[in-house]
């Protein structure tokens, strides 16, 4: 693992802070709410944790937020070298505008779901991969702070109907779905297939706009994702996203479409 550096770093602190508190793996895993064989794989290199982990240790061993900003570098050495710029943006950012004609956003998807994509789509397999789910997760906090920022989702009805890991992980997905939509600052609309083509087919993108300065997108291929700042890139992007948008469902319709696809899922 090219992050492996990282990783044994935040083993040894761990280690180290444990055993300053005289503490037993065990009696820490009851401490923290996890397993102590999890603490012993996390001090073992062999597992990257979540940041509740990290958070919860930093807590119980008084480590003044060692372990988490460890565990925060840790992540962003995770994530493709292409992909780390787009993350630090959505952090900054006061609107996020999301288009995914194929699979849930990113921001939207359950531990499980992720995991079953990487499994069926990606060349990366057991740690590699296991990190990759990880850092998806984490990158979910962006939408958790006192003022995260607005998110408009728009997403193909297809979405709702690819057994992506099954009906039971679909299912807990699309109930996902319909928790995060009842938030005030989270917006959700579905493309029918009932509108046959349109524009948002030719693939996905992401639009930022920051607190200051100019919109920044995202795109993702086979091969690797950039960033999209020139400024004609930026307004075809930002009519293909009107274009979509009038396509889709009002945010209410769209999430009784996805109640509905809970129930043909159990």
């Amino acid at each position: 693992m090219s992050n492996r550096p990282l990783l044994d770093l935040l083993a040894g602190e761990l280690r180290r802070a444990r055993t300053a508190r005289g503490l037993t793996q065990i009696a820490l895993g009851e401490e923290i709410s996890y397993s102590g064989s999890l603490v012993a794989m996390v001090e073992q290199s062999r597992r990257i944790p979540k940041l509740d982990f990290t958070e919860r240790c930093d807590r119980v061993l008084k480590t003044e937020g060692l372990l988490g900003r460890i565990h925060h570098v840790l992540l962003s050495d995770t994530l493709l070298p292409w992909f780390r710029e787009w993350v630090a943006i959505e952090r900054e950012a006061v609107a996020l505008r999301s288009y995914e004609p194929l699979v849930v956003p990113g921001l939207l998807q359950t531990e499980a779901y992720a995991r079953a994509l990487h499994v069926g789509a990606s060349p990366l397999t057991g740690e590699e991969m296991e990190a990759q789910v990880i850092a998806r997760m984490e990158r979910q906090a962006v939408l958790s702070p006192e003022k995260p920022p607005m998110l408009v989702a728009v997403f193909d009805e297809y979405v709702l109907r690819r057994p992506v890991g099954g009906p039971e992980v679909m299912r807990d997905q699309l109930l996902h779905l319909v928790e995060v939509g009842n938030r005030h600052h989270v917006h959700l609309h579905v493309v029918p297939a009932s509108v046959g083509a349109y524009p948002g087919l030719n693939g996905a993108f992401a639009i930022a706009t920051p607190a200051e300065g100019d919109d920044v997108a995202y795109l993702d291929n086979q091969l690797k994702g950039h960033l999209v700042q020139n400024p004609a890139d930026l307004l075809t992007l930002r009519n293909t996203w009107e274009a979509v948008r009038a396509e889709a469902l009002s945010h209410g319709q769209t999430i009784e479409m996805i109640r509905e696809a809970v129930r043909a899922w159990s």
